[in-house]
């Protein structure tokens, strides 16, 4: 089972829709416990930083989310859901993340023909081999809406990448920790086709 993980702030139907398309049996919920008999979880999320984390805080899933992920749980972030696994965002002031992955969430600084938000289908570049990207080609394009951006401090964690005005991380992978600016759930074949991979992550696991 993949929960899916509800504090006020995602897209969830598209998610858990998507999700049930490639074969996953998915409980969209708010309860901490729930987190526990989860095989994987997903984080979506639209929206503001400050509000998701004082959502996520308030429903008590903040520190069910931290147990899982410790234990190995396969987590996968999605858009804001990428985000919120940072150490920090600097939207509307500066708020801390839950430090999963060591870097931080920045505003876009473009030259003046990039419009922000970056909205849009946009080619992803592969940084690394991963699982999650299995059967996907290189320079695929995914489905973007965004105006802030993931800076990891470490390369080893990038996935991939793509070019809007500057070249910023697309897609994460640490350990159990998977994670995509884009949103899968919008991207045709190419996002069921990732979903699926997830789904297979979790399985194996």
């Amino acid at each position: 089972m993949i929960v899916v993980i509800d504090y006020g702030m995602g897209n969830l139907r598209s998610v858990s829709k998507a999700l049930e398309f490639v074969g996953a049996e998915v409980v969209v919920t708010d309860d901490p416990k729930k987190l526990k008999r989860a095989s994987g979880l997903v984080l979506p999320g639209v929206g503001a930083f400050r509000d998701a984390v004082r959502n996520l805080k308030e429903r008590g899933l903040w520190e069910g989310i931290v147990e899982e992920v410790e234990k190995g749980k396969p987590l996968l972030g999605i858009c804001l859901g990428l985000q919120l696994l940072f150490e920090k965002s600097y939207e509307f002031g500066e708020t801390e993340g839950f430090g999963f992955i060591e870097g931080e969430v920045v505003r876009f600084e473009l030259p003046k023909e990039f419009k922000i938000p970056h909205m849009g289908w946009n080619q992803v570049y592969v940084k690394k081999e991963s699982e999650l990207l299995k059967g996907i080609r290189e320079g695929e394009f995914f489905y973007f809406v965004h105006s802030y951006y993931v800076k990891p401090r470490s390369e080893s964690v990038k996935l991939t990448e793509t070019d809007y005005g500057i070249y910023f991380t697309s897609a994460v992978e640490k350990d159990n920790i998977f994670a995509t600016q884009f949103h899968p759930e919008k991207s045709q074949k190419a996002g069921l086709k990732l979903l699926k991979n997830f789904c297979e992550i979790v399985r194996k696991s």
